[in-house]
């Protein structure tokens, strides 16, 4: 049996279950899961609750100034069974999953400062391999040489369609329109910007999620990681 650990890389669209399968993953291998996107939502936290950013405004220097500042890291939770983000010290699980923060992450995250600070801390937890990470450059500029890259994918109406409902299930009053909407909108955001745009890796295997339960899904992505750990 190879005991070899691997590091393996999940990118994607946004609501396309990146999390879910990166948690199962990890649980199931014993190895280290960073969601790369909630340490992006913890810095568009920290800039909305210190008025950086708005519907009409957008601080920028004044957020690259307090980057310093800012520290975020995951406490495992062993009720829940999986990390819990923190932001200086204070649990922001919850706070970073609204659609208000969903609606400014992208304008946040294509700050090239904010992404080489997140960038170097993501490449630290990695460094001694026997790590899941997903978000939307991991393949390609955070861990280009991960043994599995996969980018996962799914139609915009089926990712806003469960985006919409994982909201309503945690108590939020939301319109499944403004949460399509958002979607779209980061689809274009996160495709488009200048630094670190989400693309697949050449290298990366894709998975289009649009028709599978999250069993199946899980099933194929096992084997693939069978096969990666046995050619490590």
């Amino acid at each position: 049996m190879n005991n070899k650990k691997i590091t393996i890389a999940i990118d994607g669209f946004s609501s396309t279950g990146k999390s879910t399968i990166a948690k199962q993953l990890a649980k199931q291998l014993g190895y280290v899961y960073v969601d790369s996107g909630a340490m992006y939502r913890a810095v568009t936290l920290y800039a909305m609750q210190n008025n950086f950013i708005g519907e009409t405004y957008f601080k920028v220097e004044t957020l690259i100034e307090q980057l310093p500042t800012i520290d975020i890291s995951f406490v495992f939770n062993e009720a829940l069974g999986f990390a819990e983000v923190y932001l200086n010290g204070i649990n922001v699980e919850k706070n970073i999953r609204t659609l208000e923060v969903s609606g400014f992450v992208s304008k946040v995250a294509a700050v090239p400062e904010v992404r080489k600070q997140l960038v170097d801390q993501q490449r630290k937890i990695g460094e001694n391999k026997g790590v899941v990470m997903d978000g939307r450059d991991i393949g390609t500029v955070v861990f280009p040489n991960a043994d599995l890259k996969l980018f996962v994918t799914a139609s915009a109406g089926t990712r806003a369609e469960r985006r919409y409902k994982e909201l309503i299930e945690r108590g939020d009053r939301v319109d499944y329109n403004a949460v399509l909407k958002n979607v779209q909108e980061r689809d274009y955001m996160d495709s488009n910007r200048k630094d670190s745009p989400l693309v697949k890796a050449k290298d990366a295997i894709e998975i289009d999620n649009s028709n599978m339960s999250v069993e199946e899904q899980f099933e194929i992505i096992s084997d693939l990681v069978n096969k990666a750990i046995l050619r490590a």
